[in-house]
């Protein structure tokens, strides 16, 4: 068993992510059965949800003759265009029927504001305005995180960046995370997570 100042963050297994959903992650769904077995040794875990409201800002459906995937600017900065996804209440929100929801302490949902897009657990996307997640973990006495989820790239990569910006000591076990791979997404993602002091895990 994990010491208590030890937490695992599982990010966004969701069904909008796994295969068949609306922003499929390859392989999304087989990270499922390694995440219920890790969730065995920890004492403290979080799951976090996109909780997005209807014609969120984030959707490319929400810009007329913007296409899925393209860069645009935001107030807070550049943010990719997805498909609609993870919408509240909906079945594609749900997190996917094998994962071992029971086990969680607590479960923060983000991307909820329908201006700002919400990758990292801790942060929305303008980088100053927090989801508690920092806060419950400080509470609780926890300095110590792993990390896993979907996707590599994108939520898992700016929550691990996050974290240690908040001070956090921070690992991302690859075998429990999969990616999306827009152009060179996961190379830059493990690059930054390097640089910023992540321990990536590989397995």
């Amino acid at each position: 068993m994990r010491p208590a100042n030890e937490a695992l963050l599982v990010i966004d297994v969701q069904n909008d992510f796994c295969p068949g959903g609306a922003l499929a992650v390859s392989e999304g769904h087989q990270v499922v059965p390694y995440i219920n077995e890790m969730m065995l040794d920890f004492r403290h875990i979080v799951l976090t949800q996109d909780w997005h409201p209807n014609r969120h800002s984030s959707f490319a459906s929400s810009h007329s003759g913007k296409g899925e995937f393209e860069l645009t600017q935001m107030p807070y900065g550049p943010q990719v265009l997805w498909p609609d996804h993870c919408i509240q209440g909906s079945e594609g929100a749900a997190f996917h029927e094998k994962l071992d929801t029971d086990r969680a302490n607590v479960i923060i949902r983000k991307g909820s504001n329908p201006e700002i897009d919400s990758y990292s657990g801790f942060f929305e996307n303008d980088h100053k305005t927090p989801t508690g997640l920092d806060g419950y973990l400080k509470t609780r006495g926890i300095d110590t995180v792993t990390i896993v989820g979907l996707a590599t790239d994108y939520c898992v990569r700016f929550t691990a960046t996050d974290a240690r910006t908040l001070g956090l000591s921070v690992a991302v076990d690859l075998a429990g995370c999969r990616g999306i791979g827009l152009g060179d997404s996961l190379g830059e993602a493990y690059d930054e997570m390097r640089k910023s002091g992540v321990t990536l895990i590989e397995g």
